[in-house]
């Protein structure tokens, strides 16, 4: 954690110049607990308020205090302007077990001789994910890793690990590591307050499958959680057209070679930090498709790659722009990112649904 640096502790501190003062006035409550439905085995205790970091910053990056929100003025003079006030229960730089980062930020303008009155509430700003597993999953996958990762770090889960990890929002993937490399069993987006609970859980082998396995992802009620279940393992999953996978499916089929995916062609011109979903377009290497025709948010795609040759010159938006909203079937490889989300590259045959 960073040393708390206290830039002013009395009104007189954050002024200069001879301009008259405006006041700002913070009201936070002195205690914050959580709703009698969100007490479960996931809902941390929220610390004491008075020990929230509290920072007042002008417009132009200037630090009017900064320290522990017990320990600031009732009221805080300072001159008329434009100033960003938040609060957070603690620093969070990366990956952590029993970490969650509960805060609020706001902007308030001040006016000379006036008082701005700023209402600072509590909500979590950092994502979680608990991973269980299962005796059979230990007997199935012996002397195996189990770590989440995302864009700023990993945090690796031994198979008696009952704590809950805490990320910084965007895409994490939780891996499978081994002898024989590294396996992703699913990757998702997580926003803030968002909570994965993740249960490994071996299950029937499929007939002709040297590895069984499934897992599920299961609710717990406390913040804002997700409820799905996956089988790892089946021979015959993206094998054909016929058991293709879709677009949510090919998440948990990551470094897979080889597969057939289906999906809605939503958008091109990807980059690094953006994607088009509405012409004109300018690209003709790359596509956006998704589970439903509609989307327009780029983290719930998967990016296409279209190499030079036939598949590009039927597929690509430029030429083809009618073919945005069409569903269809591509085969490929599935890698973990390609323009800054999951993707499908190397495609080599496609067909249409």
């Amino acid at each position: 954690m960073l040393p708390l640096l206290l830039a002013a502790a009395t009104a007189c501190n954050a002024l200069s110049g001879g301009n008259a003062p405006g006041f700002i006035r913070i009201r936070f409550p002195e205690h914050l607990s959580l709703p009698r439905e969100a007490a479960t085995k996931a809902a941390p205790a929220i610390p004491d308020t008075n020990d929230f970091i509290l920072s007042i910053v002008n417009a132009g990056g200037n630090v009017i205090f900064r320290g522990s929100y017990g320990s600031a003025p009732e009221e805080i003079a300072v001159e008329p302007g434009s100033y960003t006030v938040s609060v957070l229960s603690r620093e969070f730089d990366g990956p952590c077990f029993e970490a969650p980062q509960y805060g609020d930020r706001q902007v308030v303008m001040v006016s000379q001789g006036q008082t701005a009155f700023v209402d600072l509430e509590c909500s979590q700003l950092n994502c979680g994910v608990t991973v269980s597993v299962s005796e059979g999953f230990k007997d199935e996958y012996p002397g195996h890793t189990l770590f989440v990762k995302g864009l700023d770090g990993r945090l690796v889960y031994s198979y008696s690990e009952k704590r809950t990890g805490y990320f910084n929002p965007g895409n994490l993937s939780l891996i499978l590591s081994g002898d024989d490399g590294d396996r992703t069993l699913l990757t998702r987006n997580l926003q803030p307050r968002e909570m994965l609970s993740v249960s490994l859980n071996t299950g029937d082998k499929p007939s002709g499958s040297s590895q069984g396995g499934s897992f599920s992802i299961e609710l717990d009620t406390c913040r804002v959680w997700m409820s799905e279940e996956y089988l790892i393992g089946a021979p015959d999953n993206g094998k054909s057209p016929s058991s293709a996978l879709s677009v949510k499916e090919a998440l948990s089929h990551l470094g897979s070679k080889g597969v057939w995916v289906y999906g809605y062609i939503v958008g091109g011109d990807l980059s690094s930090a953006k994607c088009s979903f509405d012409p004109p377009f300018s690209s003709r290497t790359n596509l956006a498709i998704a589970a439903k025709s509609s989307c327009r948010d780029k983290n719930s795609c998967l990016s296409v790659q279209l190499q030079k040759g036939d598949i590009r010159d039927a597929l690509n938006l430029v030429d083809h722009e009618d073919n945005l909203g069409r569903q269809l079937y591509l085969y490929g490889d599935l890698v973990e990112a390609y323009y800054g989300i999951p993707g499908l590259q190397n495609v080599s045959g496609f067909k249409w649904k």
